[in-house]
């Protein structure tokens, strides 16, 4: 084992495990218990926040909101960067939290601490370039003066499996525009969230600023703030079913929204790729955190002519990762987040399997020896997959990876764009005529050609279609956060 028992025990007992509402720890009678997939064993309990103690929480982001708006970008800059300080100095806590409470590698969990990060960074930078525009209107007497002022109060819901950057890249823009925030964050995964409030009311981050609610029943506590007139501002990322029914709850507030929602991501090869880098790609594209990954590639669209030659190396590679709990040595591949996931992966396997496809490697759960009490599936690679299966249709959100060909350029493009989901598509091709023509076609948000990886700090995260509203990073990712105002100056 890398990881002592004394070093995890001291790593959660640091952890408060309280609701943060208003500078304060507040504590529950009732609990949340959170698991180690690994073992399925329960390693914390936390509080389980009522509607009464959402409303609370908005309570003190409301109180602050208009003292919060009023400080220097400069000083708001100056605690995201501290902040971003902190999580480097704090990466290899951080590291173990994510892989104790949702199963990613340690190493993998330790490049989530630097992505994370890189969004305090990012918009410590962008605090300071909140800009409008002045002008002399057309017809002479008036000018034209144009700011941008904070949305208000935030509420935003993040999802498990990026546990800690999905915070920050929530936070991040929030507080370099200068919105209070309430943050929820999943159920499963409550551990790095907590963490996350320590270091940031540490980097100067005011009482009432940052709220974290965490609760075993989400609905109830958040329909509430969401219909509260005094919420501003909602972020969600997750599901697009879940994304829906917050979307409707919105509209009684006429809410700003953004939305991250689900996937189902082509990664197409050409017959001109270069298939050592497709390969890479693909791993890339699928086993990022375990294939639990909105972004993660779900539909493999290989050309006829290279898809037996890609198949054969894809799956040599996905057979020679290592599974096991996280914290191990040389292990590659975790476990799925609880037993839900991994019967849903099953399911999607037999379907597969039952509508002609095959296997290349895996296709099973892995549950021997000291995984037996985990939640654990083998890489897998699936050939000859018709475009009728479920896994075609559904986010498969395990390490499952099944291949389909085609024979033209127009019919590869048509199968990608074949689902409801928009959120990023990958593409393997030497022609550079052909690369920008099928980005130009392609209907999602992102578009990855000849990268397995498009997720940026410095870049717009967000879909289209079903896959979402608004985006996330980038110069864009702080406009979600900003009203415009028009001023008319007569002269």
């Amino acid at each position: 084992m890398t990881v002592s028992a004394a070093r995890i025990d001291s790593v959660l007992a640091a952890v408060p495990k309280g609701l943060f509402i208003g500078g304060e720890w507040v504590q529950t009678p009732g609990r949340v218990k959170v698991e180690n997939p690994a073992t399925g064993e329960m390693i914390a309990e936390v509080a389980d926040a009522s509607p009464e103690q959402g409303r609370q929480a908005l309570d003190a982001a409301v109180e602050v909101a208009e003292s919060w708006a009023a400080t220097d970008p400069r000083e708001r800059g100056e605690i995201l960067r501290k902040a971003f300080e902190l999580l480097h100095q704090r990466s290899d806590d951080f590291a173990l939290l994510m892989t104790l409470e949702m199963g990613k590698p340690l190493a993998e969990a330790k490049g989530e601490v630097t992505y994370g990060a890189e969004f305090f960074r990012w918009f410590s930078e962008e605090a300071v370039r909140i800009a409008g525009r002045y002008a002399m209107a057309p017809s002479g007497g008036t000018r034209l003066l144009t700011m941008k002022q904070p949305v208000g109060p935030v509420y935003a819901i993040t999802p498990w499996n990026f546990p800690l950057a999905m915070g920050t890249r929530k936070i991040g823009p929030a507080i370099a525009a200068g919105c209070p925030v309430v943050i929820k964050p999943a159920a499963q995964t409550p551990l790095t969230t907590l963490a996350l409030a320590g270091v940031l009311t540490e980097a100067g981050v005011p009482d009432g600023v940052i709220n974290v609610i965490t609760t075993s029943t989400s609905g109830q506590l958040s329909e509430p703030i969401i219909r509260d007139p005094r919420l501003r501002k909602l972020t969600f990322t997750g599901s697009t079913e879940v994304g829906r029914r917050l979307i409707e709850q919105s509209a009684e507030q006429v809410l700003r929204v953004s939305m991250e929602l689900g996937g189902n991501a082509p990664f197409l090869v050409f017959a001109d790729a270069d298939l050592d880098r497709a390969v890479d790609g693909a791993m890339l594209a699928k086993m990022r955190n375990i294939g639990e990954a909105c972004t993660a590639a779900n539909r493999f669209l290989v050309h006829a002519s290279v898809a037996d030659e890609f198949g054969r190396r894809f799956a040599e590679r996905m057979s020679s990762l290592t599974v096991g709990p996280g914290i191990d040595d040389g292990v590659q591949v975790g476990p799925l987040v609880d037993a839900a996931a991994v019967e849903k992966v099953s399911e999607l396997v037999g379907d597969a399997l039952a509508a002609g496809g095959s296997v290349l490697t895996g296709g099973e759960k892995v549950g021997t020896g000291n995984l037996s009490n985990g939640y654990f599936y083998a890489p897998t690679v699936l050939t000859d997959v018709p475009s009728s299966a479920r896994m075609f249709r559904e986010e498969i959100f395990g390490p499952v990876a099944p291949i389909t060909t085609f024979d033209t350029d127009d019919e590869g493009i048509a199968l990608a764009n074949d689902t409801e989901f928009g959120l990023v598509a990958y593409a393997f091709t030497r022609d550079l005529t052909r690369a920008i023509r099928v980005a130009e076609r392609l209907q999602t948000g992102m578009v990855g050609i000849n990268q397995g990886i498009v997720s940026n700090p410095a870049a717009p995260f967000g879909g289209v279609k079903q896959s979402g509203l608004g985006r996330e990073g980038g110069v864009e990712g702080i406009e979600e956060y900003l009203e415009t105002k028009y001023v008319g100056i007569a002269l």
